[in-house]
């Protein structure tokens, strides 16, 4: 069929026919053609108009605007869709914005971390917390250990942060005092450090038993790069962390 009603319209493009009516007001969209009883008729020109009329609605243009665009008398069909193809272009790379902050935002709160980016470097010296926790749940997460520990920290506010760290702190220059006296790593004082450390991840983060946390020492000396960041507060301090952990769960199995 060359032309169709206004029912027919409708069905083909999923716009209501009060919706096209008012088109036809409006003078948006005026239908070429009319039937002996008097009923709307749509040419294939008229459905390409509103296949136009559509992709611009879509991009949110309000229909005054749409009216003035298809009323340019030089604009023809690959203008229009040159126009829309830039338009579309451009709500892509906001949409990519978009779902790059909620993602962002969504592997933030998978974390459990709830800091905003300023408290991050506030309390730990770097706002990547994200990046840094993800790489480890990558390498060395186990499913259930991490999402306790995810469900976990998702409440915790800024002060229960600063407490963490400060815990966390206390205990590294522990271990780096009794490295630079000289105190083995199988020694009580080192295993009560190991024991301290055992339950700071058992109170914060997740239930961390004496089999988890020999699990854990390995880590200490499995990866250069985690070696070498541990190294950094004294000399041969991961392999040190690592005996005595070891040691304490010896000792205490």
């Amino acid at each position: 069929m060359d032309e169709h009603t206004v029912g027919e319209v409708a069905r083909l493009s999923g716009v209501s026919v009060r919706t096209l009516h008012h088109y036809d007001a409006i003078g948006l969209l005026t239908p070429s053609g009319r039937s002996e009883a008097g009923y709307r008729l749509y040419s294939a020109t008229d459905l390409a108009r509103l296949r136009r009329i559509l992709v611009y609605r879509e991009l949110e243009l309000g229909l005054e605007g749409i009216r003035q665009i298809l009323a340019d008398p030089d604009a023809r069909a690959a203008d229009h869709l040159r126009r829309q193809h830039r338009l579309l272009r451009d709500r892509r790379s906001r949409i990519d914005e978009l779902l790059g902050a909620i993602e962002h935002e969504m592997e933030a709160h998978e974390m459990g971390i709830a800091l905003t980016p300023e408290e991050q470097f506030e309390i730990f010296g770097t706002d990547r917390l994200e990046e840094h926790a993800a790489e480890a749940k990558e390498k060395w997460g186990d499913e259930d250990t991490w999402r306790e520990s995810a469900r976990r920290t998702a409440a915790y506010t800024k002060d229960d942060w600063t407490r963490i760290k400060a815990e966390a702190d206390a205990n590294i220059q522990g271990f780096v005092r009794a490295i630079e006296a000289g105190l083995p790593a199988d020694g009580p004082e080192a295993r009560a450090l190991a024991e301290e450390h055992r339950r700071h991840l058992d109170r914060w983060f997740y239930p961390c038993t004496l089999h988890a946390h020999r699990g854990l020492a390995a880590l200490y000396v499995s990866d250069p790069r985690y070696t070498a960041q541990w190294d950094a507060a004294a000399p041969g301090f991961s392999r040190y962390v690592h005996d005595a952990i070891l040691a304490n769960a010896s000792g205490s199995a």
